[in-house]
């Protein structure tokens, strides 16, 4: 990925995502050959990221006053597993032959995430300013455009899960430090990392948090954002995949231990540990708000 865009140097903010990959039999079956021959069209991570980000920048800037996707082409990212094999695990397949990959397919559903975008932005502090930027109009013109996506396909479980100028710390406890990691690298710089982990350990370690911060921290808002991650997750096919996209926020932060700190700060919570979890929300705070505090700059 060498696109300046995306490394955020066309002053955009950092922005980073959480997404689930799933096998194509998880998808409705009138849905599955479509999503494939996206798929199949994807030259590249770096040409879908580029492609993305170079088509939201085309919507706020053309004429017309309508900021919204249409939906009329929709990137589909894909990604691969091994396949298992038909022995015993960590055995090899029959006859020596190599496993064939599985496929595991994310779609970017833009019509359906703009549309909770724009209705997270009317129902914040920023309201009124966003029924001026986003007009009525328009906002009740990509409402057919969600109707018609909710009508065709059936499904509202959206794949993708955004953020600006930091990674929500919930986010870290879906993942160890021993996970599978892809750092992309150009011209010196880190572009991203991107973290992953099978849905069905992700789902086991967002349990975990909840149960025991439900017992030592009740009132931590972490614990609600921890509940409707768990919720999420479980919308999605079993051997689906998480993947952590850090996007440019990577170059300011890699290595990040902020995984471990999440952990190591919910295991001194459940043991009554208040000085270690202390000083691992030391180690985060540390390392987060200032990136937070971008958001503000000028």
């Amino acid at each position: 990925m060498t696109g300046s865009l995306y490394r955020g140097q066309a002053g955009l903010p950092f922005s980073s995502t959480l997404r689930v990959y799933e096998p194509l039999d998880a998808f409705p079956e009138e849905q599955r050959q479509a999503i494939q021959e996206a798929g199949a069209r994807t030259a590249s991570r770096a040409a879908v990221e580029n492609a993305e980000l170079l088509a939201s920048l085309g919507r706020i800037t053309r004429s017309g006053g309508d900021p919204f996707p249409t939906g009329r082409t929709d990137l589909v990212r894909v990604t691969s597993l091994p396949a298992p094999s038909g022995g015993s695990a960590g055995e090899p397949p029959a006859d020596g032959d190599a496993a064939e990959p599985v496929l595991l397919y994310c779609p970017s559903q833009l019509v359906l995430r703009a549309g909770l975008a724009a209705n997270a932005l009317m129902e914040g502090i920023h309201g009124p300013l966003a029924e001026l930027l986003i007009p009525e109009e328009q906002r009740d013109k990509h409402q057919e455009r969600i109707d018609q996506v909710k009508a065709r396909d059936g499904s509202t479980r959206v794949h993708t899960r955004a953020s600006t100028w930091g990674i929500p710390f919930s986010w870290f406890s879906l993942f160890m430090e021993s996970d599978h990691k892809d750092v992309v690298e150009s011209g010196g710089r880190i572009v991203t990392v991107r973290v992953w982990a099978p849905i069905t350990e992700a789902l086991e370690r967002a349990r975990y948090a909840v149960a025991n911060l439900a017992l030592a921290a009740p009132d931590l808002d972490m614990l609600d954002d921890l509940a409707q991650l768990t919720e999420w997750l479980e919308l999605f096919h079993v051997d689906s995949m998480v993947e952590l996209d850090y996007g440019a926020v990577a170059d300011k932060v890699y290595p990040d231990e902020s995984p471990m700190d999440i952990r190591l700060g919910i295991e001194c919570l459940a043991e009554g540990d208040m000085t270690g979890a202390a000083a691992a929300y030391r180690r985060l705070a540390s390392r987060w708000i200032p990136i937070r505090q971008l958001a503000r700059a000028s």
